[in-house]
């Protein structure tokens, strides 16, 4: 395969280890020998678990509408296809293994999980589950993610990219504007009950149009001078205690409703500085080969860690650091054993299915502006 095809994006494995180690150190708090408790956890910058979350939504939306946007500009046309299969290629093996290693502690009373939660898992529904047991209630993110693929792609091959870009525009604030509802309404039917509503994807798609907007908008801002120096500025860095601010007080409404927008764009100009500006500080740090290796996991460490993160244990394995190691382990375990033959089996895929040299030199000049990520 060329170089052109198999061109990462810089910076982008690096956010997605800050992504996941920020829901590391959010399921690490509480747990037993880790030095910050449940009562200290998001004293200072809120729940900072569900902001990696937040990040990783706004990294994956910038992905596939960048890749969309690019297959389109080469071929003239998107396979929804080979869109599904790669899809299917990435996530499935890996998540079938982890729900299917739970199943077999559930059937030997090693987890406390019932049919209903299993039956939310394998149709990525989770964030329509009415609870979210610990050991699969993250999975209302990736389920969220899963509904992004059904809908995005289908609504972007068949609308104008005008119209695209108002979807996702409208997305942010509509969004933002129902999950403040829901936190003003149902706040005093529980926390139960409020997980469950709040993680709705209407509620929560804002982030993931955010990255989608910034992949459709990229082209034409890159050509604005304001635009290449405020992505340029090192004054973009205090958009990091900016977020950290709104995140602390992000339960609130009116915290959501006004907040919500700003902390998409500043997530979307950090993501862009970054990527655009490799040889700088952060830039360096986030292509440190350590940092981006984690990125390079982050996918098998947000699936298992939640077997070895478990505050409410008192099990060896899930105190700390222990649990941290073991963590680890699944987590290179299943990249290595599972993860990585698949991913060969999707670059042999696309392989077949490259454009000819003389297609993708003419598209070049079109697609300069958006660079792809082809593991994501």
């Amino acid at each position: 395969m060329s170089n052109s095809t198999d061109q990462r994006m810089p910076s982008l494995d690096g956010i997605r280890a800050i992504s996941i180690l920020l829901v590391l150190y959010g399921h690490l708090s509480g747990t037993r020998h880790f030095p910050v408790t449940n009562a200290t956890y998001g004293r200072w910058f809120g729940d900072v678990a569900h902001l990696g979350v937040y990040l990783f939504f706004v990294i994956s939306g910038f992905l596939i509408t960048s890749l969309l946007t690019s297959e389109r500009e080469v071929t003239g046309t998107i396979s929804l296809k080979q869109f599904y299969l790669r899809r299917v290629l990435r996530i499935f093996p890996a998540f079938y293994a982890f729900v299917m290693t739970l199943a077999i502690a559930a059937a030997w009373g090693g987890a406390h999980l019932t049919g209903r939660d299993f039956a939310y898992a394998l149709t990525f529904t989770f964030n329509y589950s009415p609870d979210h047991p610990w050991l699969l209630g993250h999975l209302w993110s990736l389920s969220i993610e899963e509904q992004f693929y059904l809908l995005w792609p289908v609504l972007f091959v068949f609308m104008r990219a005008r119209h695209a870009l108002i979807v996702a525009i409208a997305a942010i604030f509509a969004s933002a504007l129902l999950r403040a509802a829901i936190r003003a309404w149902v706040i005093h039917a529980g926390p139960l009950v409020l997980i469950s509503k709040m993680t709705i994807f209407p509620a929560m798609c804002d982030y993931l149009a955010a990255g989608c907007a910034l992949a459709m908008l990229r082209p034409w801002l890159l050509t604005q001078g304001w635009y290449l120096r405020l992505t340029s500025s090192r004054w973009l860095m205090l958009t990091v205690p900016v977020v950290l601010a709104i995140n602390r007080v992000g339960g609130d409404p009116m915290a959501i409703l006004l907040g919500s927008p700003v902390t998409n764009v500043c997530l979307a100009l950090l993501i862009e500085s970054s990527t655009r500006h490799a040889n700088s500080l952060a830039g360096r740090l986030l292509n440190w080969k350590p940092i981006a290796f984690i990125g390079t996991l982050s996918y098998s460490l947000y699936l298992w860690q939640e077997i070895f993160l478990d505050r409410s244990s008192s099990a060896w394995m899930n105190a700390f650091p222990q649990n941290m190691v073991f963590a680890f382990l699944a987590a290179l375990a299943s990249y290595f054993v599972i993860e990585r033959a698949f991913v060969r089996l999707r670059r042999r895929l696309r392989h077949g299915a490259e454009p000819t040299d003389r297609a993708r030199s003419h598209a070049v000049v079109r697609a300069a502006p958006t660079a792809i990520q082809r593991d994501v």
